[in-house]
């Protein structure tokens, strides 16, 4: 796939699949602008709040004129119902959900002809561990958010989203029951995601938009049952 001279935008690329994404492009050819907290080679600014997105969206069109990909990635804030505060819980939707739309909205006029956005979601869209809600919501918001924008943009740009499952970044090595409870029988890894998202941008690509595509080595299609292939209920 040859992504010569596209601009991309990603969201949270300074590390993990956002940096896996931002490498992957570059090495096609693409034009690559990061936005996130931490630093990095583009723009370092916080998601949540509606002047950085604006002035990031300003130094993108400045610099090229045109938007080809964005790619919404940046990950929320993680926190429960027994201790997440109302601020946080709202800071967790503009990060990881309000901000797609919003960056969505400031690039609509400058996206090129054959556009795409890709969001990335969660497996936890549909299923969850207790103690996430701030996470789980944003995902799922984002998950809806991509088939609302695939109607509103029919024609115009495609947008599709990505649902992983785990994920490591952290380039360590796992086996025993973290990797075998995986129908694939390994951890996923960021070229996993990154290896989808250049697809589902391409031409390859062309006939789908408002698909959420669920990549986590099967996990989310694995019935469990207490005593069933060693698994057990422990109290």
């Amino acid at each position: 796939m040859n992504y010569s001279n596209k601009v991309v935008v990603i969201t949270g690329g300074a590390s993990g699949i956002g940096k896996e994404t931002a490498d992957m492009f570059r090495q096609a050819g693409a034009h690559v602008c990061l936005i996130d907290l931490v630093e990095n080679s583009y723009f370092v600014g916080d998601l949540a709040e509606q002047s950085t997105l604006e002035k990031f969206a300003e130094q993108v069109i400045a610099d090229y004129g045109k938007v080809d990909i964005l790619i919404n990635n940046a990950p929320p804030l993680m926190k429960g119902i027994a201790d997440c505060s109302y601020q946080e819980f709202n800071y967790a939707l503009r990060s990881g959900l309000t901000s797609a739309f919003y960056l969505t909205k400031l690039f609509l006029p400058y996206f090129a002809v054959g556009a795409s956005i890709i969001n990335i979601s969660s497996s936890r869209d549909r299923m969850s561990q207790a103690q996430t809600e701030s996470y789980t919501a944003a995902k799922g918001g984002i998950a809806a958010l991509t088939h609302a924008l695939a109607a509103s943009l029919a024609g115009k740009v495609r947008v599709n989203s990505i649902s992983p499952g785990w994920i490591d970044t952290t380039d360590s090595e796992f086996s025993g029951p973290d990797a075998e409870q995986h129908p694939v029988k390994r951890i996923g890894k960021p070229e996993d995601i990154a290896n989808a998202i250049l697809f589902l941008c391409s031409e390859r690509a062309s006939f789908i938009t408002g698909e959420n595509i669920v990549i986590d080595g099967g996990m989310s299609h694995l019935m469990i049952y207490h005593g069933d292939e060693g698994w057990s209920l422990e109290d």
